[in-house]
């Protein structure tokens, strides 16, 4: 092995065969692993984010909860501690005393708990950016462990709905009045423990225009709903309900203890308050149902979509227009727009992305602008659907 003169600043070796060192055809010149390039290697580029202007209407998501997200967070999470440490103490007291309708309460209190888990789940998902087997991120899940806690509330108000009827039937059973006036005591302390941490005032407490009450919006930028006064508000009005019930079993335990004869009381109000219980379900169950189907969200109509899409300069038609949810407040569109062949594309779809931002709120919108052709109107696939 013996080393050669290099040019440029590079080593370079030269390998000899021993069998025939001093030819010139068994040489292999390798460059050295020590060699230093030339020019410096360019730079990654690194991601920044774009005007307003650009595809994306809202701006780039910093990572981690906002600070009206933790408050929601930490607001839940204490109702949520409250919710589960009196439903357990109900579980006991009805077990005590014997009362169906002390269970049934906390059958109730069941549901709340799974809906605020439901919720934290939901807000804890929500920093978790989209994948490329989960292009839309997880957001559903908070849709699933809804459609879970409503399946678990009718399965244990069905079990007791089954004993109340066996009771009524047979009325071989001892009611213990004090346990129960004390329970349901406790129960409705609770509840108002609840509503009192979950209430809102001043500037937290706000209406989106994606959430149930919606009311379509001016035109213009605004901010986007915030997720965790969403939840805190369902929960706040879901534990007024339970206050309600709370209050309902409290007067029964109040007239078994002092008219033990009308123990029937117990069972009777297990019937009243398991169809109140499922009854508030059943908006839930609705919604949860529309979400899976990929239904149009139920604030947002065909129709005002479709005539904002028209109205934007230069569209022709609109076709292949689908709205759907992937929860209650993120909502999701797609169209074909058919522009004339003189108007400005780009112009038409940041017009028409700007409208849907702004007047329906969409997360998500993706348009696809096209030529306006005279056989649209007869094209079979692209009229619109019938009404359901």
């Amino acid at each position: 092995m013996e080393p050669s003169p290099a040019t440029g600043g590079s080593e370079t070796t030269r390998l000899v065969s021993p069998r025939d060192r001093g030819g010139a055809g068994g040489g292999l010149r390798l460059k050295s692993l020590f060699t230093e390039p030339s020019e410096p290697l360019p730079e990654e580029p690194k991601p920044v984010e774009m005007s307003f202007h650009h595809c994306h209407r809202d701006p780039l998501p910093q990572p981690g909860l906002t600070p009206e997200r933790l408050q929601a967070q930490r607001q839940l999470c204490t109702a949520c501690a409250v919710c589960c440490v009196f439903m357990a103490g109900e579980v006991v007291g009805g077990y005590l005393a014997h009362s169906l309708a002390i269970m049934t309460d906390a059958a109730h209190l069941l549901a709340d708990v799974g809906s605020m888990m439901g919720s934290l789940f939901s807000l804890w998902l929500s920093t978790r950016p989209a994948t490329r087997t989960m292009t839309f991120g997880w957001h559903r899940s908070e849709t699933l462990g809804a459609l879970a806690s409503v399946v678990s509330l009718w399965m244990v108000t069905g079990i007791l709905l089954y004993l109340a009827f066996i009771r009524l039937l047979h009325s071989d059973y001892h009611i213990e009045g004090g346990a129960m006036l004390l329970t349901a005591s406790i129960a409705v302390c609770a509840n108002l423990l609840m509503a009192f941490v979950l209430h809102q005032a001043g500037p937290h407490h706000s209406h989106g225009s994606r959430g149930a009450e919606y009311a379509p919006l001016e035109e213009g930028p605004r901010e986007p709903l915030p997720l965790g006064n969403t939840s805190v508000r369902a929960a706040f009005v879901h534990v007024l309900g339970d206050l309600l019930q709370s209050l309902g079993v409290l007067a029964a335990s109040i007239l078994i203890y002092f008219k033990p004869q009308y123990k029937a009381a117990d069972p009777i109000s297990t019937f009243l308050f398991s169809i109140c219980a499922l009854g508030s379900t059943a908006p839930t169950l609705r919604d949860v149902l529309r979400v899976l189907m990929e239904g149009t969200p139920r604030s947002v109509g065909f129709e005002p979509v479709r005539d904002t899409l028209l109205s934007v300069p230069g569209v022709r038609a609109t076709h292949e227009l689908h709205l759907w949810s992937l929860t209650l407040t993120y909502h999701v569109a797609s169209a074909h727009l058919a522009i004339d062949s003189t108007a400005d594309s780009e112009a038409v779809l940041a017009e028409a992305t700007s409208r849907l931002h702004s007047r329906f709120g969409f997360s998500s919108s993706t348009l696809q602008v096209e030529q306006y052709q005279p056989e649209m109107a007869q094209c079979l696939r692209c009229r619109e659907p019938p009404q359901a």
